[in-house]
């Protein structure tokens, strides 16, 4: 069977005995890093970092499902892994080795009791695009072209295993205590969950794209529910280039910008005017046009906001409780960044970190008017920020998380859109920051 066309272990088994065999593979290298460091090789770290992440990322590539997914989120965040890790891992937003055609047709047979010859006028054979949970073909039918997202089998019974295989992992490279990480493990279990359901993905699919039909530069493919099963998902086929090659082709600093402006209006309202979010903000879900028109994909994690929740994240909208310490502890309190069982040490600690990044991380949503991501530097101090939190002694010595299991995935959307904005080298215009503390 070639590489780029495999079977998927769905077994735990298997699945940790794939885990396993990476985690061999990884001791191997380091092995050869130690004798390559030992004889002044200049390049033996680098090499380290490119051999574990290109033996992590085929392992979970050939998994798929959570394990990809997790993948996939740590991409996200620039400060979080090497920068092999960070190159390799992003593939899994796009470009995985896809499903044998066999079994495709067995999903669909499974789903509707036919292939997909038999329901379509043309069906792809290979994969268009793959990613973690499912891939995509191009279909037509009746004049219409479609997008045909065919999900891997086994990947909704293999999320809570597969968590359970990287919680270890989790918890040894973000040093923290178990316990602490036991209602972001719940959260994320939740969501991937919820993306394994294409039935409920078309339906919040249609809800959004719905409310978000008036933002200007922004379109959404249209979803048949007479062509969709909770394992397959149809939606109308929208031209366009994903955002990463779209920047390849040196596109103009005009063009950049109207799609910035779309991508960040998009975000910026559903965050205060819907309270719900596409919370998987990656570039290969939205397709940008010529004109630098922007078409947005993938609705399967939405993140729900509770209003309660959102009243006290608001407050940091509001740069004047930067200036008063009570309402800004009290609203830390709020959002769990500090805990009632905080000794005065870790208060003290957490309190001077959180005041340090969160007017730091609030800015372009505070800014009145206009925002350029490109010569502010914003993104330089974000960074610099990051790498000395993950640094720092003191920090690594009270490993406890903090914040509201809300805050994850509103976090990833929010670190997501920092990244697009600043690949753009974009300048927005905000539009809904008046209502937000309102």
């Amino acid at each position: 069977m070639k590489k780029d066309q495999m079977k998927i272990p769905t077994g735990k088994v298997k699945r940790a005995t794939k885990i396993i065999g990476a985690g061999a593979k990884v001791g191997g290298n380091y092995v050869k890093y130690f004798a390559k460091k030992a004889i002044g090789n200049k390049h033996a770290k680098e090499d380290l970092d490119e051999a574990n992440a290109s033996d992590i990322y085929d392992t979970l590539s050939e998994l798929k499902g959570g394990a990809l997914k997790a993948a996939q989120i740590v991409s996200m965040d620039r400060n979080f892994l090497p920068k092999a890790f960070q190159e390799k891992f992003a593939q899994a937003q796009y470009k995985v080795p896809p499903l044998s055609y066999p079994l495709v047709v067995k999903t669909f047979k499974t789903n509707f009791g036919k292939t997909p010859t038999e329901i379509f006028e043309t069906f792809t054979k290979e994969a268009l695009n793959a990613a973690s949970i499912g891939q995509v073909h191009k279909a037509t039918k009746d004049g219409k072209t479609y997008a045909v997202k065919v999900q891997y089998p086994g990947v909704a019974d293999s999320i809570s295993s597969d968590l359970k295989l990287v919680r270890p992992l989790a918890v040894r490279m973000l040093n923290l205590k178990g316990k602490d990480i036991d209602k972001y493990f719940d959260e994320v279990e939740s969501k991937l969950l919820e993306e394994t359901d294409y039935k409920n993905e078309i339906a919040q699919s249609i809800e959004m794209a719905e409310a978000c039909a008036h933002i200007e530069n922004t379109i959404f493919p249209k979803y048949y529910r007479d062509l969709s099963t909770e394992k397959v998902l149809t939606m109308s086929w929208v031209e366009g280039e994903p955002l990463s090659v779209f920047l390849k082709s040196n596109p103009s600093q005009e063009i950049r910008n109207k799609v910035g402006q779309a991508i960040w209006d998009f975000y910026t309202f559903q965050m205060n005017e819907l309270k719900a979010i596409h919370a998987d903000p990656h570039p290969g879900n939205f397709l940008v046009q010529p004109d630098g028109t922007v078409a947005v994909i993938d609705f399967g994690c939405v993140k729900r906001i509770p209003d309660e929740f959102y009243k006290s994240y608001a407050k940091f909208l509001d740069e004047s409780i930067f200036e008063d310490e009570k309402r800004f502890k009290d609203a830390l309190y709020e959002l769990e960044f500090l805990l009632p069982e905080d000794t005065e040490e870790e208060q003290q600690v957490f309190f001077e970190l959180f005041k340090e990044m969160i007017p730091l991380f609030s800015i372009p949503f505070r800014a009145n008017g206009v925002f350029d991501f490109s010569s502010s530097g914003f993104m330089d101090k974000v960074n610099e920020v990051g790498k000395r939190v993950s640094t720092d002694k003191e920090l690594r010595k009270l490993n406890t998380a903090r914040g509201s299991k809300h805050l994850l995935y509103i976090n990833r959307t929010n670190f997501g859109l920092f990244a697009i904005m600043d690949d753009l080298k974009a300048t927005i215009t905000n539009k809904f920051v008046q209502h937000s503390f309102s």
